[in-house]
């Protein structure tokens, strides 16, 4: 055993000459898919007078690929632990890419909903099996540096594909903004299968992880995971909501100028390495306090009706958001010793119900009470996030001092 990876002297990782090209194809990979999220975002106004439906209808749009990686992220974990991963990467960039073309094409709502939907239930197949893939194959070192790469990929994958929906649209249509991911996610699909080194057959199940009965019945993760759904619900509906808000009055924002305020999601890049310092030395609990406390008032920020003051909101809920999400990730897997793939692919998927949950329920909101019907629901869910970080502080143990 080699004591610098923890890895057999006679079993070299397949990534011992690991390269720019294979973390390029990583990084190219992963925020190809997380591209196709948010594509139509951006332009929601615009879709709902192009379909004649209201906003919590056009919002499905975004809602139906959340729900469904939230649906199969499960599976596909599951898969990914028992198979070869690249057959897998290929039927899912496939999958993906085609629908993208089909929502491209059609005239009809239900359709592009029902191929959004389809489009959210391979996604995993791009993020949640490389990331198992990663996690397996890499020693422990590289593994890091790896994953650093993977959650930068997360953050340009959302950015790019609020950019790529909201730039495209103006000069040309943003049924073009659907083609050009589509072309995104299959040439990342054809680099990802020619870099990452080959695989054996399928591998026995392990017998030695706990399972998710053990994992759903510990109160102290189900309130992690009920911190990873409330941030995300608020995330989620904060931003979707944002074109229709910025759109209508006082504001009157154009698509290019409501789309520059979604470059405040960069602040991810730079927040969530710092509020991990943060947990380190004070608490997660303390952090996932600050970060509520930041969030609420970024919230009531954003009612303020100069564009300026709502960018500022906007940057708020960002550094909130990312402290939150960083705490609660890092919060869960101290406290784990076994099981930890299970139990972050289980709060994977409670978050996104989180943000799928946030977009549906807010768009009733909306409609009915205006910009306050989302900020109102958000700060519900803040509040649930800011008592449990004080439970969090209180029950502070020796697996969270720095």
């Amino acid at each position: 055993m080699d004591p610098r990876d923890g890895q057999p002297r006679d079993a070299p990782s397949p990534f011992a000459r690991e390269s720019i090209a294979l973390r390029f194809a990583v990084f190219f990979l992963v925020s190809a898919g997380f591209t196709t999220i948010y594509l139509v975002q951006p332009v929601l106004p615009v879709l709902r007078l192009e379909f004649g439906v209201d906003e919590a209808r056009a919002s499905w749009t975004v809602s139906a690929v959340v729900l469904g990686i939230a649906l199969s992220n499960l599976p596909f974990g599951r898969i990914a632990d028992l198979h070869p991963v690249k057959p897998i990467i290929a039927a899912g960039g496939s999958a993906v890419a085609v629908f993208g073309l089909v929502c491209a094409l059609t005239r009809s709502m239900e359709l592009m909903i029902a191929c959004r939907f389809l489009q959210g239930l391979f996604l995993p197949a791009l993020t949640t099996c490389i990331a198992a893939y990663l996690s397996r194959s890499l020693p422990a070192q590289r593994l890091n540096v790896m994953m650093g790469s993977y959650v930068a990929a997360t953050v340009v994958g959302g950015l790019s594909g609020r950019l790529i929906g909201g730039w495209i649209h103006p000069p040309l249509h943003w049924r073009y903004a659907f083609v050009t991911a589509s072309v995104l996610v299959t040439a990342a699909t054809l680099i990802a299968l020619k870099a990452l080194p080959g695989e054996k057959g399928a591998r026995p199940e392990s017998s030695q992880d706990g399972g998710f009965p053990e994992l759903i019945r510990r109160t102290d993760l189900l309130r992690i995971y009920s911190v990873g759904f409330s941030a995300f619900f608020v995330f989620s509906a904060l931003f979707n909501y944002l074109p229709f808000y910025l759109s209508g009055e006082p504001f009157r924002a154009s698509t290019n100028l409501i789309t520059l305020m979604y470059l405040a999601y960069t602040i991810g890049v730079f927040i969530a390495p710092l509020s991990g310092r943060v947990s380190n030395r004070y608490g997660n609990g303390v952090t996932m306090v600050l970060g509520a406390s930041i969030l609420g008032g970024s919230l009531g920020l954003t009612h303020i009706a100069r564009m300026g003051f709502v960018a500022l909101g906007l940057g708020g809920v960002c550094l909130g958001f990312f402290s939150v999400h960083s705490a609660a990730v890092g919060s869960m897997n101290r406290r784990l010793s076994r099981s930890r793939g299970r139990a972050n692919s289980l709060y994977i998927m409670i978050y996104y119900l989180g943000g799928s949950a946030g977009i549906t329920l807010c768009g009733y909101g909306y409609q009915l009470f205006g910009w306050i019907g989302v900020t109102g629901l958000g700060l519900l869910m803040v509040a649930n996030i800011l008592a449990i970080g004080l439970v969090e502080i209180r029950q502070r143990g020796p697996e969270d001092a720095a």
